[in-house]
Protein backbone atom coordinates (compact mmCIF):
# COMPACT_ATOMS: atom_id res chain seq x y z
CA UNK A 1 0.00 0.00 0.00
CA UNK A 2 1.28 3.84 -1.02
CA UNK A 3 0.85 6.43 0.96
CA UNK A 4 -2.19 8.40 0.19
CA UNK A 5 -0.96 12.15 0.94
CA UNK A 6 2.67 11.55 -0.88
CA UNK A 7 1.04 10.42 -3.87
CA UNK A 8 -1.47 13.03 -3.31
CA UNK A 9 1.20 15.88 -3.34
CA UNK A 10 3.46 13.96 -6.20
CA UNK A 11 1.37 13.68 -8.66
CA UNK A 12 -0.15 17.44 -8.02
CA UNK A 13 3.40 18.29 -8.09
CA UNK A 14 4.14 16.70 -11.82
CA UNK A 15 1.00 18.24 -13.15
CA UNK A 16 1.76 21.58 -11.40
CA UNK A 17 5.47 22.22 -12.80
CA UNK A 18 4.02 23.44 -15.49
CA UNK A 19 3.23 26.79 -13.85
CA UNK A 20 7.10 26.80 -12.45
CA UNK A 21 8.68 28.21 -15.46
CA UNK A 22 8.61 27.40 -19.36
CA UNK A 23 12.14 26.87 -18.87
CA UNK A 24 13.80 23.32 -18.26
CA UNK A 25 12.91 23.86 -14.36
CA UNK A 26 9.14 22.38 -15.57
CA UNK A 27 10.08 19.53 -17.07
CA UNK A 28 12.85 18.86 -14.79
CA UNK A 29 10.54 17.90 -11.78
CA UNK A 30 7.99 15.66 -13.64
CA UNK A 31 11.49 13.96 -14.68
CA UNK A 32 12.92 13.70 -11.57
CA UNK A 33 9.66 12.36 -9.65
CA UNK A 34 9.41 9.54 -12.33
CA UNK A 35 12.99 8.46 -11.38
CA UNK A 36 12.84 8.68 -8.06
CA UNK A 37 9.34 7.58 -7.42
CA UNK A 38 7.79 3.93 -6.84
CA UNK A 39 4.62 4.22 -6.82
CA UNK A 40 2.92 3.76 -10.30
CA UNK A 41 0.12 6.34 -10.45
CA UNK A 42 2.72 8.85 -9.34
CA UNK A 43 5.11 7.35 -12.33
CA UNK A 44 2.03 7.76 -14.57
CA UNK A 45 1.40 11.28 -13.64
CA UNK A 46 5.11 12.49 -14.20
CA UNK A 47 4.65 10.54 -17.85
CA UNK A 48 1.42 12.35 -18.52
CA UNK A 49 2.78 15.77 -17.12
CA UNK A 50 6.39 15.37 -19.54
CA UNK A 51 4.42 14.25 -22.05
CA UNK A 52 2.11 17.41 -21.80
CA UNK A 53 4.85 19.54 -21.61
CA UNK A 54 6.61 18.34 -24.82
CA UNK A 55 3.08 18.78 -26.67
CA UNK A 56 2.61 22.41 -25.19
CA UNK A 57 6.22 23.09 -26.57
CA UNK A 58 6.01 21.52 -30.08
CA UNK A 59 2.30 22.91 -30.25
CA UNK A 60 3.77 26.15 -29.63
CA UNK A 61 6.63 26.41 -32.25
CA UNK A 62 4.23 25.38 -34.90
CA UNK A 63 1.37 27.91 -33.92
CA UNK A 64 3.84 30.60 -33.58
CA UNK A 65 5.31 29.54 -37.30
CA UNK A 66 1.45 29.96 -38.71
CA UNK A 67 1.36 33.11 -37.14
CA UNK A 68 2.87 34.83 -39.37
CA UNK A 69 0.13 33.99 -41.49
CA UNK A 70 -2.21 34.65 -38.90
CA UNK A 71 -3.59 31.42 -38.46
CA UNK A 72 -1.77 30.96 -35.66
CA UNK A 73 -2.99 33.70 -33.25
CA UNK A 74 -6.30 32.17 -32.61
CA UNK A 75 -4.14 28.74 -32.17
CA UNK A 76 -1.96 30.35 -29.94
CA UNK A 77 -4.60 31.35 -27.68
CA UNK A 78 -6.57 28.31 -27.99
CA UNK A 79 -2.62 26.80 -26.52
CA UNK A 80 -2.16 29.25 -23.70
CA UNK A 81 -6.00 28.76 -22.69
CA UNK A 82 -5.76 24.77 -22.78
CA UNK A 83 -1.57 25.04 -21.00
CA UNK A 84 -3.32 26.48 -17.79
CA UNK A 85 -6.29 24.98 -17.68
CA UNK A 86 -5.73 21.31 -17.96
CA UNK A 87 -2.98 20.91 -15.34
CA UNK A 88 -5.75 22.53 -13.32
CA UNK A 89 -7.70 19.77 -13.63
CA UNK A 90 -5.12 17.66 -13.95
CA UNK A 91 -4.25 19.13 -9.60
CA UNK A 92 -8.06 19.28 -8.78
CA UNK A 93 -8.16 15.33 -10.06
CA UNK A 94 -4.89 13.93 -8.43
CA UNK A 95 -6.09 15.66 -5.06
CA UNK A 96 -10.11 14.22 -5.09
CA UNK A 97 -8.90 10.54 -6.71
CA UNK A 98 -5.41 9.72 -5.73
CA UNK A 99 -5.37 6.00 -7.00
CA UNK A 100 -6.05 7.14 -10.87
CA UNK A 101 -4.04 9.17 -12.63
CA UNK A 102 -4.84 12.12 -14.97
CA UNK A 103 -4.97 11.58 -18.67
CA UNK A 104 -4.74 14.76 -20.55
CA UNK A 105 -7.00 14.67 -23.93
CA UNK A 106 -5.56 16.26 -26.91
CA UNK A 107 -2.27 15.11 -26.58
CA UNK A 108 0.21 12.07 -28.24
CA UNK A 109 2.48 10.33 -25.69
CA UNK A 110 5.89 9.59 -26.39
CA UNK A 111 5.67 7.65 -23.24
Amino acid sequence: MYDTDKRKLLSALCHGSIFFSAALVSIGIPIAILFVAEDPVVKESAKEAINFHFNVWLYGAIFGVLAWVLIGIPLLALLLFLSWVLPILAIIQSLTNPDQSYRYPFIFRLF
